[in-house]
């Protein structure tokens, strides 16, 4: 099979590429991190084709991808979370990149590759959301709505998409230790580390063999939405505020 990864270079993307690799599956890897894409490369030199590209530029994304054919699947991967201050408190230009990279990359990369997989009646598109598209929490705001947008995009997506056999999965992780809070605490590696202190979560390995399972699965069934949450993560009463009235 022919896979095409964005945010290939770490996390859950680069733990993707390696099971899909071992698979002796061939990957279109799409990162910025060109020294990590020559790394996987040289690991894997039959296997990987290694893209070097902002999924944010979207003249780039649909020149380079269009010249790319036979995707059997798309795992829309790469994304971030900046900042964990109240929305009042927030940077704006953190909100751009958050929108340009969680949902315009989802949609050039998708809108790209889509019609070959509609015109050959295969491909399965992967959209790696979050549990943060559904269950809102201080600091998540554009965040946990960029999430939710992804979840309702893949939903929408299955409607369009009925009698193509071309199948859509929005796959929502809880906590996964990566390098996300690395980004989101924008280096801080004591906060990003205390972040997962003393917690069995899930690991990016746990997710790729998610992501893989999906894969294999025969073309007649289609996981619509799968959330997935380490067992110490649960969910968190209302908060009220509670003055004379």
């Amino acid at each position: 099979m022919k896979i095409c990864i964005t945010g290939a270079t770490s996390g859950i993307g680069e733990a993707s590429l390696h099971l899909f690799a071992q698979n002796s599956d061939h990957i279109i890897a799409i990162g910025r991190n060109e020294a990590k894409l020559a790394q996987l490369k040289l690991q894997y030199p039959d296997l990987v084709t290694p893209l070097i590209l902002d999924i944010r530029d979207k003249e780039k994304v649909t020149k380079t991808l269009s010249s790319i054919n036979d995707i059997d699947i798309l795992i829309n991967n790469a994304g971030l979370a900046l900042g964990m201050d109240p929305a009042q408190k927030s940077e704006l230009n953190d909100w751009d990149i958050m929108v340009d990279s969680n949902i315009k990359g989802v949609l050039y990369t998708t809108h790209t590759l889509l019609p070959k997989m509609v015109e050959r009646k295969q491909g399965l598109i992967i959209n790696v959301g979050s549990i943060a598209g559904t269950y809102p929490y201080p600091g998540g705001h554009v965040y946990g709505a960029t999430k939710s947008f992804i979840h309702q995009f893949s939903l929408n997506l299955r409607a369009d998409l009925a009698g193509t056999n071309v199948r859509v999965t929005c796959l929502e992780p809880g906590m996964v230790k990566t390098n996300f809070s690395e980004i989101r605490y924008k280096g801080n590696h004591e906060k990003a580390n205390k972040a997962y202190e003393n917690i069995a979560y899930l690991t990016s390995e746990d997710i790729a063999k998610t992501i893989f399972w999906i894969s294999t699965l025969p073309s007649h069934i289609n996981i619509n939405v799968l959330e997935i949450m380490p067992t110490a993560q649960s969910f968190g009463r209302f908060h009220y505020e509670r003055r004379s009235i």
